[in-house]
């Protein structure tokens, strides 16, 4: 199986502007993306990052076995394009499995349990009908990830004959991409997770509030 972890190398997680600098939200981007690439191998497979600029693995924090197992392919077409281009065209190529890489809290387990599905398609849907990650072993089936793509996909797959299952999974289908959403990396996030540590480093701590868990930041680490 091939596992493709489509990253945006420029400009990485645009909608924490406000609570993340640029700089800030770059070195987050890159600890989800080690978080999940260390998850991939730890599953027994090599990943390959489908960046939209040139990323070279030695920077990222990654252990060395990671790291030797990780490939980079740059492709600045919109995710969808670059998507489509790496999945099966034939019967008898290898199945593709797509793992977005803002999943920070992805495990070896739950990727296993998305990468031994028997359907042609296996699909975890996000919040809010997004796609988090989904394997494909047809040769007809593209992925569409404008608007509510799981509704998408699982259209897609009816129309081209394929067998669809529905991965339910929490760790998998938690994507970061708002403020709100730190609450839940630093919940879930293992001690040896790296993005709970940026986001710790950072000075984001979890703050309790009548009936919900919120995230602050310590004022003296509020950049200027």
């Amino acid at each position: 199986m091939q596992v493709v972890v489509p990253f945006a190398a420029t400009e990485p997680k645009t909608r924490l502007a406000d609570v993340l600098t640029p700089a800030e939200r770059t070195v987050f981007a890159r600890a989800m993306l080690a978080d999940v690439l260390t998850a991939v191998v730890e599953a027994g497979h090599e990943p390959t990052v489908l960046a939209t600029a040139p990323l070279d693995p030695a920077t990222l924090d990654l252990e060395a076995d990671v790291r030797d197992a990780v490939s980079v392919a740059v492709d600045e077409r919109p995710l969808t394009e670059a998507v489509n281009a790496r999945l099966p065209e034939r019967g008898d190529d290898d199945p593709v499995a797509v793992v977005m890489a803002d999943l920070a809290l992805t495990t070896a387990g739950a990727l296993e349990a998305l990468f031994s599905a028997a359907a042609d398609v296996a699909v975890v849907p996000g919040r809010g009908a997004g796609t988090n990650a989904l394997v494909v072993d047809h040769p007809e089936f593209r992925v569409d990830y404008h608007g509510a793509s799981y509704l998408d996909h699982r259209e897609i797959a009816r129309d081209v004959g394929a067998t669809l299952e529905t991965v339910d999974s929490f760790r998998l289908g938690t994507d970061v991409d708002e403020p709100a959403d730190l609450v839940e990396v630093l919940v879930h996030g293992t001690e040896t997770d790296r993005a709970p540590a940026r986001l710790r480093e950072f000075g984001f701590e979890l703050e309790r509030t009548d009936g919900r868990v919120t995230v602050a930041r310590l004022e003296e680490s509020r950049p200027e």
